[in-house]
């Protein structure tokens, strides 16, 4: 089960977000990114976030440690705006935080493009985002980290925000566990992912057994947000029974067409280029201030 701590400090709100969430000390002495229920995704995120990433982590895939943050609002009253302090309010109680990696940087197509990820790997992610429906890790949002950037311990991948997941529990009547979903610009389909190896080695360790155990770290109000359910044990079934049908049928879904990095570089120039043809003319002519491709860059310096 999901370890539960008190927050005691409140250090930041993350603005990047939609759901604006925090980072907090807690009484473990841990630091935590918080995502709060009271956000406006709601409660359907937070089982999202703790399904998705603790089958993750039973898969063997690197995803920070989720526990379940008490939170009092009243650590955080020198937060200066009134619509996070509105939110913090509306979440005094559980919140779900996500062990904070210090220094991680986001896996943006940058980087990307002088990264090495191993077709496997990047198999196995695209496969448990196909499982899980998450469309919301693509090259523009990768939704992933490069954690640790410095000293001797090389770089890896690891997975973070899987909020906008289990796309089927926001209507349940109508999800079809064989659906195909388009993972054509997955952030790693650049790297061919193996996903037909992928789905060879998990498929078979995502058991009935693993499903229930793992849904089971589900607070029960989070589940009673659900009004197609009577209880927290029938939406705990409802999201076993909906998850184990689709490994099965996973021949209907698997995603194997992925563009290669010469279509891809070709979609993202056509793209660049319709954007700045809608650009006054005046904006056209200011140089690019970004600095070096990031091929050319040295990352030694940042990855390690």
């Amino acid at each position: 089960m999901l370890r539960d701590v008190t927050a005691v400090r409140y250090v930041t709100p993350l603005r990047s977000g939609g759901s604006v969430p925090a980072v907090v000390e807690a009484d473990d002495l841990g630091t935590y990114v918080v995502k709060f229920t009271g956000s406006a995704q709601g409660r359907k995120a937070l089982v999202a976030e703790v399904i998705v990433g603790e089958l993750a982590r039973a898969l063997g895939l690197r995803f920070p440690e989720l526990v379940l943050v008490h939170f009092d609002p009243a650590i955080a009253d020198g937060e200066p705006h009134q619509e996070v302090r509105d939110l913090h309010a509306a979440s005094h109680g559980v919140n779900l935080g996500m062990d904070h990696l210090p220094g991680a940087r986001d896996f943006t197509p940058d980087i990307a493009e002088v990264f090495p990820v191993d077709p496997l790997e990047a198999g196995r992610i695209v496969w448990l985002d196909a499982l899980t429906v998450n469309v919301d890790r693509t090259v523009h949002s990768s939704n992933l980290m490069v954690w640790p950037t410095l000293g001797t311990v090389p770089p890896r991948l690891w997975l973070i925000d899987h909020g906008a997941a289990l796309v089927f529990h926001h209507r349940w009547d109508g999800s079809d566990p064989a659906k195909r979903y388009d993972f054509r610009h997955h952030a790693l389909g650049r790297y061919a992912p193996d996903v037909r190896a992928a789905d060879a080695e998990l498929a078979p360790r995502v058991t009935e057994e693993l499903l229930r155990a793992i849904v089971a770290q589900v607070p029960d109000a989070w589940l009673l947000d659900e009004p197609a359910f009577t209880s927290a044990d029938e939406a705990r079934t409802a999201y076993v029974n909906h998850l184990h049908a689709r490994v099965r049928a996973s021949a209907a879904w698997l995603p194997t067409n992925f563009p290669t990095r010469d279509e891809l570089a070709a979609e993202e120039a056509r793209r660049a280029a319709k954007t700045r043809q809608g650009r006054p003319d005046w904006l056209k002519r200011v140089p690019d201030l970004h600095g070096k491709p990031a091929a050319e860059q040295d990352w030694s310096v940042h990855l390690g």
